[in-house]
């Protein structure tokens, strides 16, 4: 049966992947499975693989355009306060 070595990896994809990732992974996990299921037999798992990876790297690219949008509201807050300071 060639499901079960698919399914296989696909957890073994899921368990490697940290918290953060698991929301990416997850969501990305349903959305490719039910993409996979209209398109043919046996492509459902296909498709959750291949989700979940595709999930993982938009979540792991929004966690980083969001750390960098935070650090620069750090950068423009820290350089406004001295010139508050001096007034």
């Amino acid at each position: 049966m060639r499901v079960k070595p698919i399914l296989l990896l696909a957890l073994l994809i899921g368990v490697g992947t940290s918290q953060a990732n698991a929301a990416g992974c997850l969501k990305g996990a349903a959305v490719g499975g039910v993409g996979g299921h209209f398109v043919g037999n046996g492509h459902a798992v296909l498709g959750a693989a291949g989700g979940c990876i595709v999930g993982r790297h938009m979540a792991n690219k929004k966690a980083k355009e969001d750390a960098q949008a935070k650090a620069q509201v750090q950068q423009q807050t820290q350089s406004q306060q001295p010139n508050q300071a001096n007034q």
